[in-house]
């Protein structure tokens, strides 16, 4: 009985794939750039940061080819004006120690292509709060660059989001 339910359930799968991918159906965090963008160039002075090896992974993955020594004039270029990370305490215990930190990354970014600006200077700022704790001092440091790289990324999937709504 079961191998029948099995069959039935990828017949309909089969069915309603063309039916999804007709519609324009995507999973949930997919983008594509379109086709009419199929070099980028990334000018950044961090070429080590987070969101930079994000955001060239993040191309890589979508077919779009980077150019590293800047010779293509067809490539759109992806200015990145801001990439930087900033921390504050928001908290102190009793006795003047950090208890709470607040971890923001700022970036801010404009794309053009021959000569047209395709998108104007935009900056976006995500924030996390994360705690402090003296005696996990390690982990909390390991913490600090996870939430930063996950900002990071964060922050990739905007760009990718505005690059595919050109």
């Amino acid at each position: 009985m079961s191998h029948v339910r099995i069959r039935r359930c990828a017949a309909l799968a089969a069915l309603l794939m063309p039916i999804f991918s007709g519609c324009g159906f995507r999973l949930q965090g997919s983008t594509s750039v379109p086709h009419s963008i199929p070099v980028v160039r990334i000018e950044t002075s961090d070429t080590e940061s987070d969101f930079y090896f994000g955001l060239r992974k993040a191309l890589l993955a979508d077919g779009i080819r980077i150019d590293e020594d800047g010779h293509d004039d067809t490539a759109a270029v992806v200015e990145v004006l801001t990439d930087s990370t900033n921390e504050r305490v928001l908290s102190v215990s009793a006795l003047n120690v950090p208890n709470e930190y607040e971890l923001s990354y700022v970036l801010r970014f404009a794309v053009r292509s021959k000569g047209r600006e395709l998108i104007p200077a935009e900056e976006h700022v995500l924030v996390r709060d994360y705690t402090f704790s003296e005696s996990a001092l390690l982990a909390k440091e390991r913490e600090r660059k996870i939430l930063s790289a996950a900002l990071a990324h964060d922050l990739v999937t905007v760009v990718m989001r505005r690059l595919a709504s050109l």
